[in-house]
């Protein structure tokens, strides 16, 4: 199988993820800071050490503001509902997850708070002017995608994390499919939130991810309970990140995503530079094959696509026969698909990853290909 699916998940791994997450369950199979025995102890320092692993390649001096959720979409959810109050007005754009439209449509559906959809582009690009237009007296939070994940298009969050600045707004960045592949330093892109999965650019295990929190923005917890500190209050702490971890880590995928990120940091360059000539052969390859249209522009870090009229699942199962996968559909982006008039095809994503060759380049050109001569 030719896998070319990265934007959804990472595959396949470096082979130290899973044995760091055998080596968690084997040696420190213990809970992380509940309990004052060696294997405790031992699992405490796997989860600090992945997390100072996360600050670093953050650019984030304090590791504490780093904390581990189930998920992006976890940590979308946690910035989301913990920063709005009723009645604050948020900001994000139509080219939005599903993991961000949903928990803000449902706040506004609930009179909670006001929302409002800034429109890109035609070159797929929000813009600083478009944020300021949408901001009011009353709004608190703007969120904002750092790459598409239907068109690969990377937005300039530092101009529009200037306009939040200056209008006191807090900004999130969803890094869901930039962090690994460019960098996604919050202090650098002006960011106050930044939520991040570590299945994908990190090459970490399924059920990671995490929210980086500046010092000083006032975040509410999703969830309250224990968190093996501050035990004889009733309250949850304040502390970080203990505010944000209640109930038990997940170990072994944490100590597999520190695995995935040291293998990522010892190559990082690499990893960067093999991707970005990944993704412009296979634009430039499927941009020459008659009856493909393309939807992602140079410098995109994946790639879109459809095969004349044909649906998105009719063209991803034919190349899944051919022993190559990729992902057809809406990718959880429905404005993104109204913008580019693929409501009802969907299109279909190419998503190479650190371990695709030119080869499996070429083999998926060559299938597209003869799927558009049918």
């Amino acid at each position: 199988m030719i896998y070319l699916d990265n934007a959804a998940t990472s595959f396949p791994k470096a082979p130290q993820v899973a044995q760091a997450m055998a080596g968690a369950l084997e040696k420190a199979g213990a809970n992380p800071g509940r309990s004052g025995h060696r294997l405790a102890l031992a699992a405490g320092r796997i989860v600090w050490g992945c997390r100072e692993q996360l600050a670093a390649l953050l650019g984030v001096a304090d590791p504490s503001r780093v904390v581990f959720c189930q998920s992006c979409t976890d940590a979308l959810n946690t910035a989301i509902h913990g920063i709005l109050r009723p009645g604050d007005h948020a900001v994000a754009t139509l080219l939005e997850h599903n993991s961000v439209l949903r928990p803000l449509s449902e706040r506004a559906r609930a009179g909670l708070n006001p929302l409002t959809l800034v429109h890109p582009g035609p070159d797929g690009r929000v813009t600083p002017e478009g944020v300021r237009a949408a901001l009011t007296r009353r709004t608190r939070l703007v969120v904002l995608t750092h790459c598409s994940n239907v068109t690969g298009v990377v937005q300039d969050v530092r101009s529009i994390a200037g306009v939040c600045r200056r209008a006191g707004v807090t900004l999130l960045v969803d890094a869901a499919q930039s962090l690994g592949l460019v960098p996604a330093r919050p202090d650098e892109l002006g960011a106050d939130l930044l939520a991040f999965p570590g299945h994908k650019g990190l090459l970490g295990p399924h059920g990671t991810g995490g929210l980086y929190v500046r010092e000083g923005v006032a975040l509410r917890p999703l969830r309250q309970g224990g968190t093996g500190s501050m035990s004889e209050s009733m309250f949850q702490p304040e502390d970080m990140p203990d505010r944000f971890e209640s109930g038990t880590l997940n170990l072994p995928g944490i100590a597999g995503l520190a695995a995935g990120v040291r293998f990522l940091c010892q190559h990082e360059a690499e990893i960067a530079a093999h991707h970005r000539r990944l993704c412009e052969r296979l634009r430039a390859g499927l941009g020459a094959i008659p009856g493909v249209a393309l939807y992602s522009p140079p410098g995109s870090l994946l790639v879109s696509f459809n095969v004349r009229a044909l649906a998105s699942g009719e063209v991803a199962d034919a190349l899944d026969a051919r022993g190559i996968a990729v992902r057809g559909g809406l990718h959880c982006a429905p404005g993104a698909h109204q913008l580019l008039g693929t409501l009802e095809t969907g299109a279909v994503r190419a998503s190479p990853g650190p371990f695709n060759t030119d080869a499996d380049v070429d083999r998926l050109l060559e299938a597209v290909a003869a799927i558009a001569r049918r």
